[in-house]
């Protein structure tokens, strides 16, 4: 039985025609469609959907090539439909990444600025020895020994403002979660 025989016989609802054109180009379509969607899965459920179109529509079809370049153009058209429906959605979830990403560190932000400001408001309230020896430290990155011998003290008096002025930033810090050396090494604190 010729093609167009068997789209004669299809259009007159004839499911066994259908069942011929099938088994005839089913294989080939596959490859066919394989070389766009790289999976075979995909290129069997393309070429399924077309036949199902196929079936569906075929009293409203109008073929004017043969019916296996019709199911070809078909295949192709609904590959490249896939092509751009999965491209938009990888766009869309692409996007969707990149504003979550961008509020996360918009949030991050935030939480570091106020730690910041936190920690300078503490700064700012130590006695004034104590925060200069501090700011020197942290600050300028001296070590105690310069510091001792930039403000004429000794090593040990160094080392007890820093510790009363870590000790005070931290009870500042009592009921938060922070580790104070990362922002006193990682950023400049201004005041």
């Amino acid at each position: 039985m010729s093609e167009e025989e068997l789209w004669g016989c299809i259009q007159k609802n004839d499911n066994h025609a259908l069942k011929k054109l099938f088994d005839l180009h089913y294989r080939p379509l596959c490859v066919y469609a394989l070389q766009f969607t790289e999976r075979l899965p995909d290129a069997e459920d393309i070429v399924q959907t077309i036949f199902i179109k196929f079936w569906t529509k075929r009293k409203e079809l109008n073929i004017n090539s043969s019916i296996k370049s019709y199911l070809y153009k078909s295949v192709f058209n609904e590959c490249m439909q896939s092509i751009r429906k999965t491209k938009k959605l990888e766009g869309s979830v692409d996007n969707l990444k990149y504003e979550m990403l961008q509020s996360q560190i918009e949030e991050d932000l935030s939480f570091q600025q106020d730690k910041i400001d936190k920690i300078q408001s503490l700064i700012e309230e130590l006695p004034v020895r104590c925060r200069e020896i501090l700011l020197l430290s942290k600050k300028e990155g001296l070590k105690n020994k310069e510091i001792a011998e930039k403000l004429g003290i000794s090593i040990k008096t160094v080392e007890s403002q820093m510790g009363i002025a870590f000790k005070k930033i931290r009870q500042g810090f009592e009921n938060e979660e922070l580790i104070l050396f990362i922002y006193f090494h990682t950023r400049c604190v201004d005041i």
